[in-house]
């Protein structure tokens, strides 16, 4: 049986997700998109993965072995999802402009403003119909003490605005 895709995509819009800037530091450099797709795999060891259309113009950056890192948005961050997703025109180099960065083990740009960020390694890539599954070995974690969130359900991004407090 074929599920229709309307109803699919109208599903998955009520599973609400957190959202993602995705980065990568290749050979013509750092290039990142928005993505709402990412999902812890295993803690041991720490592996997440990503999900990315095969069509998009950056799929070729995003390689077995290479650098990724997944930013976490805070809840001021739907400006830098919207520069990254494409939707303001913005050239790559104009896009990593807008906010500051630091790179940690793997040299991937990790911005300095998101709530986790998770630096690692592209280990494995399946491609599933339209979009690759990029599976990532984490290297590298940084944590904002202070943090709020930013969501996406329902087509809309939501704040999150209940601080987490520092465990320690």
């Amino acid at each position: 049986m074929t599920i229709d895709t309307t109803l699919f995509r109208d599903a998955m819009a009520r599973l609400g997700a957190a959202v993602n800037i995705i980065t990568t530091r290749a050979p013509e450099g750092d290039m990142g998109f928005t993505a709402s797709a990412v999902c812890s795999v295993t803690d041991t060891p720490a592996t997440l993965l990503v999900c990315m259309n095969k069509n998009s113009r950056l799929s070729g950056a995003f390689q077995q072995g290479g650098p990724l890192c997944v930013n976490v948005l805070n809840a001021d961050g739907e400006p830098l999802s919207r520069w990254f997703s494409g939707q303001q025109g913005l050239s790559m180099a104009e896009r990593f402009a807008q906010a500051g960065w630091v790179r940690l083990e793997t040299g991937a740009p990790v911005l300095e403003s998101a709530t986790a960020a998770f630096d690692g390694v592209i280990s494995s890539v399946v491609e599933i119909g339209t979009h690759r599954v990029l599976f990532c070995d984490v290297r590298a974690v940084k944590l904002c003490p202070q943090a709020t969130g930013l969501v996406y359900h329902q087509r809309r991004y939501h704040r999150l605005e209940t601080a987490l407090q520092d465990a320690g």
